[in-house]
């Protein structure tokens, strides 16, 4: 049977049979519960909205009313009335997608799809703003929609499910495919019942943006290298005119803030490891050195952190007296290569003999002068841990909660693991536990102190626990530093009282002492008798 285009505004009674889906319509999906509905009402009263179909071969192709048709089939009506149109690829798809629109129960999967469809068109030609005024919306949004496209197919799923939200979706369409399903991940959090069993929960839409924030984003002022160079890397060309940059694709980051960041690690390390070897290139004179722990491989140009001395620029008096502020005859250009900051530039000295950098302490024990420096330096480091363990009990109570129990116990845990037993005891008396024989000395109790504490007290345990492991690798001074910058602890302060308490101990011992001593003739009539 063959068809007769006809363009009329009449209505017609067709076969169902003779009808057949569009393959462009933008729904994907049908509720069936609503299409049971549908079909009884048609049972019992008929179609009251005729489909709008238009010829294709030896078939009416359905422009609108599939879910019509499909209750229909439900129905085993035999006919449907249709409006017949000729129309254009382009103008049904245009038409499809303007209809479902207006519809509230359309997915935004399927506007997605609907105006790529539209865009992958060779004619007519479609441009993002061209279906925004043909649709009614703004470039923003049809821009963002499209995006969708790019959802690798575990969040497309869990999108259509209902498990994450259409801010969810447009967030992780931004991402490249490759961070798509841990940045999915990080959607949600489990929340554990008493039976022990885990409740996934979904997080808002801010935290999902803060996670891609500092876990992906990184902000192209810190590069180390030259953004506008495309030739550094060519296949990716230059940072400025990248659609992955957030400053380029205003349309799809506005809301990220007004800093020009990098959406594509991957693409960002080539750069700087592009970066790194052209430099070294250019300038083989140059000291290639570690931030990282750890030794580096036997024939390594790359210096570890112990071989060598990061000279800064003072800042104070007090900053020039301090070595790694003092320039010698053996300061040289570095570029890190290795961990934190690579690809910048420092200026080191690498010479092992460097009498600014790397002084001889001849010392020799029968030297009273010797001994009265130790003893004083004793006492001084006295105050330091005094002062230190002040300032790890003051960041301590700055620590927000954040983790759940079952995460900040596991990191917990696997930390102990590392720490020697009197960094454990430290810790555990931090929380005010003592070992106890009859239960199996420290570690024991604090295991099971550990499972008790809320996550309150695992929060503060775990920054602790980081600050006493990072100070058996690096300058405890340094760490302790860094964490009381970090939560704006007041360690001038902390450190003003310690001096003043264990000045008001010293004086007290002194006043024991003389009372203890006896006077000095009773002492020699002693003697004589």
């Amino acid at each position: 049977m063959t068809t007769t285009a006809i363009n009329t505004p009449e209505y017609r009674d067709v076969p169902l049979a003779l009808l057949v889906p569009s393959t462009t319509n933008p729904r994907r999906r049908f509720d069936e519960a609503f299409l049971r509905e549908l079909a009884a009402s048609i049972q019992a009263n008929g179609v009251l909205t005729p489909l709008l179909v238009r010829p294709k071969d030896e078939h009416l192709e359905i422009v609108f009313g599939e879910q019509r048709y499909r209750a229909a089939q439900i129905a085993e009506a035999a006919t449907i009335p249709v409006r017949i149109r000729e129309m254009s690829d382009a103008q049904v798809l245009e038409a499809q997608l303007v209809e479902n629109l207006q519809r509230r129960d359309v997915h935004p999967m399927e506007e997605a799809q609907g105006f790529k469809a539209l865009l992958d068109l060779e004619e007519p030609k479609y441009s993002i703003e061209l279906i925004a005024s043909r649709t009614g919306k703004s470039a923003v949004f049809v821009a963002t929609r499209l995006k969708l496209v790019d959802l690798i197919p575990a969040v497309v799923d869990a999108f259509y499910r209902d498990e994450i939200g259409v801010g969810h979706a447009l967030l992780l369409a931004r991402l490249q495919s490759g961070q798509q399903e841990q940045a999915l991940a990080a959607c949600f959090r489990e929340d554990w019942t008493a039976g022990g069993k885990a409740k996934r929960i979904l997080l808002p839409v801010r935290h999902l943006q803060g996670w891609i924030e500092q876990n992906v984003l990184l902000l192209l002022k810190d590069a180390p290298f030259n953004k506008r160079d495309a030739q550094l890397v060519p296949a990716a060309g230059s940072c400025l005119e990248c659609a992955k940059s957030t400053g380029h694709s205003k349309l799809l980051f506005s809301d990220f803030g007004k800093q020009d960041a990098c959406s594509d690690p991957a693409c960002y390390q080539a750069k700087v490891s592009a970066h790194v070897a052209k430099t070294i290139a250019a300038k083989p004179e140059l000291v290639q050195i570690s931030t990282a722990y750890g030794g580096q491989k036997e024939g390594s140009p790359v210096l570890p952190r112990n071989k060598y001395t990061e000279l800064h620029k003072p800042t104070s008096k007090e900053d020039a007296k301090r070595s790694e502020f003092k320039v010698c005859k053996h300061t040289a250009e570095a570029i890190i290569t290795e961990g934190s900051g690579v690809g910048t530039l420092q200026k080191v000295c690498a010479n092992p003999s460097c009498p600014v950098h790397r002084p001889k302490q001849q010392r020799s024990r029968e030297d009273e002068k010797w001994k009265a420096e130790q003893e004083k330096q004793r006492k001084e480091q006295a105050i330091a841990n005094a002062t230190g363990l002040r300032v790890l009990a003051a960041v301590s109570a700055a620590v927000p909660v954040r983790l759940m129990k079952r995460d900040l116990l596991f990191v917990l845990e696997k930390m102990v693991i590392l720490m020697d037993e009197r960094h454990v005891e430290s810790l555990a008396r931090q929380h005010g536990l003592r070992q106890k024989r009859d239960e199996g000395g420290i570690a024991k109790a604090f295991s099971a102190f550990l499972r008790r504490a809320d996550e309150g007290t695992l929060s503060r345990m775990l920054v602790e626990g980081a600050i006493l492991l990072a100070a058996t690798k690096t300058n405890p001074a340094v760490v302790l530093r860094d964490a009381a910058a970090a939560y704006k602890v007041d360690t001038d302060a902390i450190a003003a009282k310690v001096k003043q308490e264990f000045a008001a101990k010293m004086k007290a011992q002194a006043a024991r002492k003389d009372i203890q001593k006896p006077p000095a003739k009773v002492a020699k009539n002693a003697a004589a008798a």
